[in-house]
């Protein structure tokens, strides 16, 4: 692994994770919303990490092809996708501008699938990745400060 693989690493995490918080505050931010442009209530969003294949971001001219056994490339957003497996629910306000006009669900007003306490432990899990990463770019960057040092 290259002098700057574990730098690569974290920073696909923090931009994955970034991701992940900006999925769950659009996710907070809709929880209330019946109308959407597609037609009915708001769907939970979530986000789908792969493992990352590809090059790293930096990779040393200094390292043989032989060396680099391709462990640890970190990680990226494959999708996000709908959650429409969970079914929205159902609260009765005939009142509503939403609410269905005819039916054995009329009166009722279909509400997103957001759960926010849900949506508030994958923030914490989100935020607590994100500080996990952050820190091992300061470990890295403090051995690399420590190696300079003792070539001096």
């Amino acid at each position: 692994m290259g002098l700057y693989s574990s730098i690569n690493i974290a920073a696909s995490g923090l931009s994955a994770q970034r991701m992940r918080l900006d999925v769950v505050a659009d996710n907070i931010a809709n929880a209330t919303t019946t109308r959407t442009t597609e037609g009915g209530p708001f769907r939970r969003s979530r986000v789908i990490f792969r493992p990352r294949v590809s090059q790293p971001y930096w990779r040393s001219p200094f390292l043989p092809d032989f060396l680099d056994n391709g462990i640890g490339r970190g990680v990226r957003v494959s999708k996000i996708e709908k959650d429409l497996d969970a079914k929205p629910k159902l609260v009765y306000d005939p009142t509503h501008p939403d609410a269905i006009k005819s039916g054995p669900r009329a009166g009722y007003v279909e509400y997103p699938n957001v759960n926010i306490v849900n949506e508030m432990v994958d923030m914490i899990s989100a935020s607590r990745s994100y500080e996990a990463n952050i820190a091992i770019i300061n470990g890295s960057k403090a051995m690399f400060l420590k190696a300079l040092e003792i070539g001096r």
